[in-house]
């Protein structure tokens, strides 16, 4: 069981995981070994996941899920497959209970009167220095 929230743990079968090659670290034991690991969830036919969490992750998370809602996560950091597998489990766990976490509701704020006034000062100030840079003319009439 892999542990999201304290009232939440999705079973590792529900993951599916698949090896290729890596560009990582490594020299000429990359080019031979299969190294990267990708996690795959779906996340329509969890069982473990209500509508509303589902709906959540998958507004939150939709750049990393495909059409068929299913997410992808690639771990490729590690020269060994079982550090991998680690990694992309402990970053699907991040990313998880990241889009799971209720957002309090934003507050309005209003500009206090005076930082109001204090920027309209800051205006004139710079409009006035502005102003006497000005060349002055003088007309010989």
């Amino acid at each position: 069981m892999i542990e999201i929230t304290k009232n939440l743990a999705i079973p590792e079968d529900e993951l599916k995981f698949s090896a290729t090659r890596s560009s990582g670290p490594g020299g000429q034991h990359v080019n031979k070994v299969n190294t990267r690991i990708t996690l795959w969830f779906d996340v329509e036919e969890s069982p473990g996941l209500n509508r509303e969490q589902k709906n959540r992750i998958l507004s939150r998370l939709k750049t990393r899920i495909s059409k068929d809602n299913i997410l992808r996560v690639i771990s490729q950091r590690h020269r060994s497959q079982i550090a991998n597998r680690e990694a992309a489990i402990e970053r699907f766990a991040e990313l998880l209970k990241e889009a799971l976490a209720v957002l309090p509701p934003r507050r309005k704020t209003k500009v206090s009167k005076n930082a109001n006034q204090r920027r309209i000062d800051g205006k004139k100030h710079h409009s006035m220095i502005k102003k006497h840079r000005a060349k002055i003319t003088h007309s010989e009439d």
